[in-house]
């Protein structure tokens, strides 16, 4: 598990107190990183609300309000927070960290899981949702995304961030936040949950392990929403036969879309759970006759086991008949139609909200190449997204140094707001040494240009003593020689000066140039001796004027 080396977060001490090792995960609301409690020496799992989201204050009670509901649980089936605080200007939380995977990778890995796998799974997230429902807390947001399946075989249910107490009444949008796949119906009809729309989610859950598919699929969240207010869920074994029949039924019992027909909570689930599990390991051990189903019990019936009523794999149960009944009553009365179009309407509002001003929606990255870093992150920043940069890590001949050379991701690349972009700052022209080629063929020195990452022009040629095509040194563009060890910038365009041999003009001219050396050495010979003979004369003019006036 690493973090993206991108994250301006990793490396930063958070409250004077937890070290930030690694990001873990990005959601909607938050990012999850790896940190390191200074004070007590263990490894946490922080959560930290996304900057942008910090100034709306439902966004950051909701945040907060995480922390206080799974503060008031206290059981081995739900992720532990041990701390809550604001620093960096947003809000976390601090867990325990578990080292392991989520039920999404799980199915994600293995398509669906075996009855036995199911089982497991499904009790231990009962049993940390009885403890929340026996608290008086609604989760609101159970998905397989919330399973946490850690290495050591532990299995926890975590992000609260939705929950509520059991006993409110809570309307409206705020309902939709929770993923539209495992909603139950009369929380995207009426925004109303209660415990019973926490079994709901389990049942989809329970459908999803038991065939590797969810019951509801849609190009839309409007799509799926209407499936979930209008339609019944399927029996697993209509698409994966050879799921037991008391699991059949429990899921239709769970996912019945009428609450009163539902478990009241997760521990009457819980109870029938190890019903169903006992009646398949009967079964299993008589290898024999029809496996037995259980009986489901209504609203109205009380909480303890029921009698177990043997039912042929074929037949129609109690509880496909019951949701036959309830879907003709609600068609008869046009109550979901009406339903449907709230759904419609809360949905687009919601849909809209979300890809518009929330933080689904899409933002293009612009072209920042030749801005300075501080141009280019208040640019992004007013966006809505993250920044950060790799300081001097590219050479770049079209872009001074210091400004911005590209971005991860380009421009033009479409990302969610929030969505962390990497300026990669240029380090100007990068640099090349003049090589040292005298004496080698032309061939040798071809190469050697080229690995020091200059190009190469056309060829001068010299008169040498060399041999034909030696060369003799580098020269620029305009033929002046270029000194080996000079540092010039990269692809600098440089010219081989190749030997040539001598012709007979070659030592013609040679000669006309000694020869005329040798007039103007005489020539300074014989001015030197004029001078010389002028000095005397006048030095004896000198005397003899000396001796006329004596």
């Amino acid at each position: 598990m690493t973090a993206a080396p991108s994250d301006p977060l990793v490396g930063r001490l958070l409250d004077g107190r937890y070290q930030i090792r690694a990001r873990i995960a990005r959601g909607g609301m938050a990012t999850v990183y790896l940190a390191t409690d200074l004070r007590l020496e263990r490894r946490v799992a922080v959560k930290v609300m996304h900057a942008h989201l910090a100034d709306d204050a439902a966004f950051r009670d909701r945040f907060i309000q995480e922390a206080l509901s799974a503060a008031r649980l206290s059981d081995s089936h739900v992720v532990s927070v041990l701390d809550q605080g604001q620093d960096l200007g947003t809000a976390y939380l601090v867990m325990e960290y578990l080292q392991g995977i989520t039920l999404r990778d799980l199915l994600g890995e293995y398509g669906r899981l075996t009855p036995e796998q199911a089982f497991d799974i499904l009790e231990a997230v009962l049993l940390g949702l009885s403890a929340a429902h026996k608290a008086g807390i609604i989760h609101r947001d159970l998905k397989p995304e919330n399973v946490l399946l850690a290495d050591d075989g532990r299995i926890k249910l975590g992000d609260f961030g939705l929950a509520r107490a059991a006993t409110s009444s809570t309307a409206s949008g705020q309902a939709l936040l929770g993923t539209i796949a495992y909603l139950s119906p009369e929380l995207v009809t009426r925004g109303i949950a209660d415990t019973r729309s926490d079994v709901y989610a389990v049942g989809i859950m329970m459908y999803e392990m038991l065939t590797g598919e969810q019951p509801f699929k849609g190009e839309q969240p409007v799509q799926i929403a209407y499936q979930h207010a209008n339609d019944s869920v399927p029996a697993p074994s209509l698409t994966t036969p050879s799921v037991p029949a008391p699991l059949d039924d429990l899921t239709l019992w769970a996912t019945s879309r009428d609450p009163e027909q539902r478990p009241r909570d997760a521990r009457v689930m819980l109870d029938h759970l190890f019903e169903a599990q006992d009646l398949m390991r009967e079964a299993g051990e008589a290898a024999t006759g029809p496996v037995p189903r259980p009986t489901l019990p209504t609203a109205a019936t009380a909480v303890q086991p029921q009698a177990v009523a043997p039912r042929r794999r074929g037949a129609a149960t109690d509880t496909i008949e019951r949701l036959r009944a309830v879907s003709s009553r609600a068609h008869r009365r046009g109550v979901w139609i009406f339903g449907a179009v709230l759904v419609a309407g809360a949905v687009a509002a919601g849909t809209g909200w979300w890809y518009g001003p929330g933080p689904g929606r899409v933002v293009t990255v612009g072209s920042l190449a030749g801005m300075s870093v501080v141009q280019a992150s208040a640019a992004l920043e007013q966006q809505g997204l993250e920044v950060a940069s790799t300081r001097g890590s590219a050479w770049d001949d079209r872009h001074r140094a210091g400004t911005v050379s590209a971005t991860r991701p380009s421009a033009g690349a479409s990302v969610s707001a929030g969505s962390v972009v990497v300026l990669v700052e240029s380090k100007g022209a990068e640099p090349a040494t003049i090589p040292s080629v005298k004496g080698m063929t032309r061939a040798e020195a071809t190469s050697t240009v080229d690995d020091a990452r200059l190009r190469l022009g056309a060829a001068l040629e010299r008169a040498s003593k060399r041999p034909a095509g030696t060369v003799l040194r580098l020269a620029d563009a305009e033929g002046a020689t270029l000194p080996a060890g000079r540092t010039v910038p990269a692809r600098t365009t440089v010219r081989l000066v190749l030997a040539r041999a001598e012709t007979p003009l070659d030592g013609a001219v040679a000669g006309v140039t000694g020869a005329a050396n040798g007039v103007a050495g005489a020539a300074s010979g014989l001015a030197d001796a004029a001078g010389a003979a002028g000095d005397a004369l006048g030095a004896a003019e000198s005397a003899a004027g000396t001796l006329l006036g004596r």
